[in-house]
């Protein structure tokens, strides 16, 4: 039987945390801050209980769980940060912190069908149009919109699109998505078009060292982060009149239901998208089904209201 190891140094401990599930597991930067919070959180609680770590137990876990539950934590936040909870217990037992997985038999929350909000072509178009053109930065934003629209793009994978990534010639992007995996996203001609229109602008920006290969860049030369454009998108949408909850996750949901729509195969959607599993791209299937069945009601002569 091999001899557990002692945590004697708890920071040091997530550090060779952090480094395993970013060097040995590929997870993405954004991946690897999550999973840490989510122990941070577990260790606070155990902390809290007098709970060493050393001594931690499915029904440590499980009243874990369930304090999450008493915060009013939403059930697909528990799920998540579970999943954090999870990956950490299996570097614990496969490191020999801990003698077994206490996290094996741990239950997930049961989380209802989400059907994300999508926006219509319309309403797209409508925020395009609210773009001020006298704005510095409208061929910008105009191109971010664009892109993330006519490719399905993560928010994470927008800001981090590099100008050698780009093979206008072909009509194709290559994407760095979750757990640093690249894929081939066809791009548009009209993307290419704002994209090629706003490299002159971004040439006479004070580009930051460092900051040169990224596509998209604030007025200061440095490459934009996710809350600037969520800011972008948020200020479009309300330009345009729109009283959905808009992020820009909203036009990678659109992207994926009017593919659909349009009679695209959920195969090609699923590797545009760079899901790993078509369970993921299989929700856009039901609320594709959810929205056939309101066009049955609202139109079929059986079902009209007089």
């Amino acid at each position: 039987m091999t001899e557990l190891r002692r945590i004697t140094d708890m920071s040091r401990l997530l550090d060779t945390y952090e480094a395993h599930i970013s060097l040995e597991r590929g997870l993405s930067e954004n991946t690897r801050i999550s999973y840490r919070m989510d122990v941070e959180k577990l260790t606070g609680f155990l902390a809290e209980e007098s709970i060493s770590l050393s001594e931690l137990s499915l029904s440590h876990l499980q009243s874990f769980a369930a304090a999450l539950h008493d915060l009013g934590v939403s059930a697909r936040s528990q799920a998540r940060i579970l999943s954090g909870v999870r990956s950490f217990c299996r570097f614990l037992h496969t490191e020999h912190f801990l003698a077994t997985d206490p996290s094996q038999l741990l239950e997930t929350p049961s989380i209802g069908l989400h059907l994300p909000e999508v926006l219509s072509v319309e309403e797209i178009d409508a925020m395009i149009a609210s773009i001020d053109p006298s704005t510095a930065e409208a061929t910008r934003n105009h191109a971010i919109v664009e892109t993330l629209y006519g490719c399905g793009l993560r928010v994470s994978e927008l800001v981090s699109l590099e100008i050698g990534r780009i093979y206008a010639a072909e009509g194709y992007l290559v994407i760095r998505g979750k757990g640093s995996k690249e894929r081939l996203v066809p791009v548009s001609d009209t993307a290419l078009a704002w994209i090629e229109g706003y490299l002159p602008e971004r040439a006479a920006l004070p580009i930051k060292h460092g900051e040169e290969p990224f596509l998209f860049l604030s007025r200061r030369g440095t490459r934009l982060t996710r809350q600037m454009i969520f800011t972008i998108i948020k200020r479009l949408a309300s330009a345009a009149g729109i009283a959905k909850t808009i992020s820009p996750h909203t036009l990678r949901h659109s992207f994926a239901t009017h593919l659909l729509e349009g009679g695209a195969n959920l195969r090609a959607i699923q590797q545009m998208l760079g899901h790993e599993s078509i369970a993921t791209t299989e929700i856009y299937l039901h609320l594709d089904r959810s929205r056939l069945r309101q066009e049955i009601l609202d139109h079929h002569p059986r079902n009209r209201r007089h």
